[in-house]
């Protein structure tokens, strides 16, 4: 019974998500299997994490759309989530809704979904609200060296910040429903973890991750095959890993997240 309620709970919000554009048609279906699972499974306090995720990151995305229309070039997708970007997000904290069906009454499936969760939304905090910082960010492996808002592997103090605050938002409800009934620890360490699995995604953008050049405008991009510049112009391979895709990063930050969660 309860999996059928959270089926059709997970319905509901992914077509509240599609109508209000932060869901494609692909990512909304992602939606509803990911949430069938959390919600089905870990009940209303584990369905209040995944929504505090998606309700604040997609409201961020949508926030200040005017000072980061230049930026969009840059990001592999806009702020429409599709199907992989749904399960390079949510896709490992579903995994571990999965493994508490098996492993009921358990401190470190929570942990687990909460490290995953807190760190992909430090991850699009830092991303969303880094870009409006006035200052440039600076590259995480030489923080000697200014680049460009939006490139990959880029910090700031702002960005940081922002990492923090998402990871601590997440962190405070992990932590009010902690099977453990002990507050403070599960929010240090959950902040904690969450905000190292963001740098772990920006380390992976300045080193490994996919990046190419558009020969047109002459700037580094995660877009490919074309580019949104005025021309349209197919980008070039430039550095990382060509399989390493953005999506994959993210669900690399979310697993980061659970190795520092589970292993502290």
């Amino acid at each position: 019974m309860q999996l059928f309620l959270g089926f059709i709970f997970a319905i509901i919000i992914s077509l509240l998500a599609y109508k209000a554009k932060s869901l494609d048609k692909s990512g909304a279906i992602g939606a509803t299997v990911e949430g069938t699972l959390i919600f089905g499974i870990g009940g209303w306090e584990w369905a209040i994490l995944l929504l505090t995720f998606f309700i604040s990151s997609s409201a961020l995305s949508k926030m200040f759309k005017k000072r980061k229309i230049d930026l969009q070039e840059k990001f592999d997708k806009g702020s429409r989530r599709d199907a992989m970007q749904v399960l390079g997000n949510g896709g490992l904290a579903a995994f571990f809704a999965l493994l508490h069906f098996f492993f009921p009454d358990t401190l470190w499936t929570w942990l687990g979904f909460s490290a995953a969760l807190a760190a992909v939304n430090a991850d699009t905090w830092a991303t969303e609200l880094g870009v409006l910082a006035r200052s440039q960010p600076r590259m995480i492996t030489n923080l000697k060296e200014k680049v460009e808002k939006g490139t990959s592997g880029g910090v700031s103090i702002t960005g940081t910040l922002a990492s923090l605050a998402g990871a601590a938002l997440v962190a405070f409800f992990a932590g009010i429903f902690s099977p453990s009934g002990e507050f403070f620890p599960v929010f240090a360490l959950i902040t904690f973890a969450g905000l190292l699995g963001a740098l772990f995604d920006s380390l992976l953008g300045a080193t490994v991750q996919a990046i190419y050049y558009c020969p047109a405008c002459e700037k580094e991009t995660e877009r490919h095959p074309t580019h949104l510049c005025k021309t349209e112009t197919e980008t070039r391979y430039f550095r990382g890993w060509k399989w390493l895709t953005n999506d994959l990063v993210n669900f690399a930050c979310a697993g980061f997240g659970v190795v520092i969660a589970l292993l502290f």
